[in-house]
């Protein structure tokens, strides 16, 4: 087995990045999803509610983010270099049911994207002022995270996709990429969802560890390369026959949430081994 792919995603829900390599951190692949834009309450904005989200795209480099912006609905988008905030000016944003306090892009900043999209929003950024952590509802020790909806890693197999688009096509349906499923590492040379009896992996030098499986939503049925949703399509598939069978993790599943143990990089080509198994694997409704 090896790394077939790598992702950051530098906004979440932005627009994916695919390096070579990257620095592994505690806190995921570095530079994923560190950048956030809120709406006027602060909550997080996602594809759920604005699939033209996936359109932004925004390039890291030492000193901040280059983005950039599609024209859609009547806005003729654009380009703009945000410079890495100082911190000073601060800001309470919310991912989910955590609230973190974020460093705030500036207000030049935020009239720019809120043009672009069509909507108030505002750009914060994680710095080393901000704290998140992991629930401890799955894993033993407290796991710091950026902006990621509630793990710093997405784990996914390119064997898992090939037998769901299978499924998919012989209902009539179209096959959707790995980018719907927008993980951060993608493994090749696996059976069909193996990763359900993975605990605990080598990545290169690197282990990581499986700690929950990814419970998926309407984000899977948006273009990642138009920014529109496109049907029932892969929930609809994923609804017969990847249902959880555990109450504490309800839903469709695809992929897995994890942790990194220890600091290093990854690269893709990178051989995979499986240190720990699952026992029973992961049980799915009947």
């Amino acid at each position: 087995m090896q790394v077939s792919t790598l992702a950051i995603h530098p906004v979440k829900g932005g627009r994916a990045r695919h390096p070579a390599s990257v620095r592994l951190e505690p806190m995921g692949l570095r530079g994923d999803r560190r950048w956030m834009l809120v709406d006027a309450t602060g909550r997080f904005l996602s594809q759920r509610e604005n699939p033209p989200l996936a359109l932004l795209d925004a390039e890291p480099d030492a000193d901040g983010l280059h983005l950039s912006f599609p024209g859609i609905k009547g806005s003729d988008g654009g380009e703009r270099f945000v410079a890495t905030p100082d911190g000073e000016e601060r800001m309470a944003v919310t991912v989910w049911s955590d609230t973190v306090d974020a460093a705030a892009a500036g207000a030049d900043t935020d009239a720019a994207l809120s043009r672009w999209l069509g909507l108030p929003v505002r750009l914060a950024h994680f710095d080393a002022r901000s704290q998140r952590t992991v629930s401890r509802d799955w894993t033993a020790e407290d796991h710091p995270v950026g902006f990621a909806d509630g793990f710093p890693l997405l784990v996914a197999t390119t064997a898992s996709l090939r037998d769901l688009n299978r499924r998919i096509v012989s209902t009539g349906g179209e096959a959707v990429p790995m980018s719907r499923f927008r993980p951060n590492i993608v493994i090749d040379g696996t059976d069909p969802f193996a990763e359900d009896g993975w605990a605990r992996i080598a990545v290169g030098d690197m282990v990581i560890d499986l700690v929950k499986p990814c419970a998926r939503c309407a984000v899977t049925t948006v273009d990642q390369d138009e920014g529109r949703r496109t049907g029932k399509e892969p929930l609809a598939a994923l609804g017969r026959f990847r249902r959880s069978g555990v109450q504490r993790a309800p839903g469709v599943l695809f992929g897995w949430n994890a942790v990194a143990q220890g600091v290093g990089t990854v690269r893709v080509g990178d051989p995979v081994r499986i240190l720990e198994t699952r026992e029973g694997g992961w049980p799915l409704a009947l």
